[in-house]
């Protein structure tokens, strides 16, 4: 078998076998295959697409790359939630807690954010003293415990998607729905949950921008799961404007906090409700989604989730006194108001470019060597639909620095006001098939 012969199968768009597809893989992550010669193959991918077989294929070499973690030793069903991106994504943060609160085993692997702000966790690293590096062997076991652990993800997990998405990068082949698929599931199945749950954005925050493209991902990552044995399903949300207020760091905590003692936006508890409810399901905690709901409401009201939070912080070395007292996460030097330059009402907030504000505030990494500053970041004091008079704060800006600027310019060109502006759809499509 020959890689160019492979390559050029698929640039004549044809269906590549089982067989080829682990010659591929195996082949990039040992060395043998080159850059060039993979970056041939994503290109001829990215023109011509790959059946679901062929898209499950890629996921399940990429998924058998490296290590995969054994979860059988946690009881119960393990269930994990995913997000596929966005601005202002705190959900990771609540729904871990909250669901554990309810009895579901939340064993949750993470990344490290590249782009606008950290990931869950960057955010977590937050909180004084929280430990994001655990042996797995704690990691069961603190599971099993508590229901609840949060740990960052071994690097000789799925090592091709991390070979192949470096690539892709610089490539200019990121937005291929078969690699976009096989990396997220990959990992995920690696990852050795039972159940997974998708958050698949849609609009300026995220990679899909179009609700088509959201909806094919989501039928493909939801079919793969099933085909590798895993109860999947997917939630098709909106991003064309941030989930929340916060968008950073130790501000994210701040809003997990809020939201965990039943006063989070709007929009964020309503997503962290429809989330949690799918995961309690799956994990068959509840039969029927308005009862796990139920549930949830009530965690939050009786503080059960915020107590399991605080548990969460303490099992791994965290300071959980900043639960009660927020002002011990790590603060900025300087708050600067946003004020609107005139009277109405926000009809857009572009995501990824409130998000590229916040990253240069220190928010987030251009470059996987960069350091985060988790005191800095943006509150949105205003969303789309709401009223505006002039000179009132369309954002809070939280900077380690006095002259935000180019901070400020940023923002003023994706923040519009008109004479009316209507709060976009939250939730677009449920896909269980």
């Amino acid at each position: 078998m020959r890689i160019v012969d492979i390559i050029q199968r698929k640039r004549d768009k044809e269906v590549l076998t089982k067989e080829e597809i682990n010659f591929l893989i195996d082949g990039y992550t040992d060395g043998t295959i080159p850059d060039y010669q993979m970056s041939a193959f994503l290109m001829a991918v990215f023109f011509n697409d790959m059946t679901d077989e062929e898209i499950t294929y890629l996921t399940m070499a990429m998924s058998q790359s490296g290590d995969t973690i054994d979860l059988s030793a946690i009881e119960g069903i393990k269930v994990d939630k995913h997000s596929t991106g966005g601005v202002g994504d705190t959900t990771t943060l609540i729904l871990a807690p909250l669901v554990a609160s309810v009895g579901a085993a939340v064993a949750k692997m993470s990344g490290r954010g590249l782009g606008h702000t950290g990931g869950t966790i960057d955010k977590l690293e937050a909180i004084p003293g929280f430990q994001v590096e655990i042996p797995n062997e704690q990691f069961i076991k603190l599971v099993n415990k508590s229901y609840v652990a949060v740990t960052g993800q071994s690097g000789d997990l799925a090592p091709a998607d991390k070979k192949i998405y470096a690539l892709r990068d610089v490539t200019a082949t990121v937005d291929s729905i078969p690699l976009i698929a096989s990396s997220i599931m990959g990992k995920k199945i690696a990852s050795g949950a039972d159940a997974i749950v998708l958050d698949v954005t849609t609009g300026d925050g995220a990679f899909m921008k179009n609700l088509a493209d959201a909806e094919r991902l989501a039928h493909t990552m939801v079919r793969i799961g099933k085909l590798a044995n895993r109860q999947t399903m997917a939630i098709i949300s909106d991003m064309s404007q941030p989930l929340g207020n916060a968008i950073g760091n130790a501000n994210e905590i701040k809003e997990a906090i809020d939201a965990l003692n039943g006063n989070g936006p709007v929009d964020l508890m309503e997503m962290v409700y429809v989330l949690g409810s799918q995961m309690v399901v799956l994990a068959k905690k509840a039969d029927t989604l308005d009862a796990a709901r139920q549930m949830l409401e009530e965690s939050i009201n009786s503080g059960k989730a915020l107590d399991k939070f605080k548990e969460m912080i303490r099992n791994q070395g965290g300071d959980d006194s900043v639960v009660d007292h927020p002002e011990k996460l790590p603060q900025p030097q300087y708050i600067i108001e946003l004020p609107a330059k005139e009277t109405g009402v926000v009809s857009k907030i572009v995501a990824d470019q409130v998000g590229v504000a916040a990253m240069l505030l220190g928010a987030g990494r251009r470059t996987k060597e960069e350091p985060i500053d988790y005191a800095v970041g943006l509150y949105l004091n205003k969303k789309v639909g709401d009223s505006v008079k002039e000179g009132e704060s369309l954002v809070t800006i939280q900077s380690n620095r006095e002259d935000v600027e180019d901070v400020k310019d940023v923002l003023y060109r994706n923040i519009s006001i008109s004479d009316q502006g209507e709060e976009p759809k939250l939730i677009h499509k449920i896909i269980t098939e």
